[in-house]
């Protein structure tokens, strides 16, 4: 028996926030309106501002219907 309210979470890494958040939508098949999202770190520039030193890394999970 599936349980329909089980919560739908996923961890994305990306090298910005903004581009993690696009990965999890299209993992996920879904709108930005349909998730929470949770920032859990912050991307780090490198030399000279350039992008993916660090990656960010957010939390997704689905809302319940």
């Amino acid at each position: 028996m599936t349980n329909k309210n089980k919560l739908t979470t996923i961890e994305v890494e990306d090298i910005t926030v903004e581009k993690a958040i696009k990965k999890a939508l299209a993992e996920l098949n879904v709108e930005k309106q349909e998730v929470e999202i949770k920032v859990v770190k912050e991307e780090h520039r490198g030399l000279f501002g350039m992008e993916g030193k660090q990656l960010a890394k957010i939390k997704v999970t689905l809302k319940e219907r």
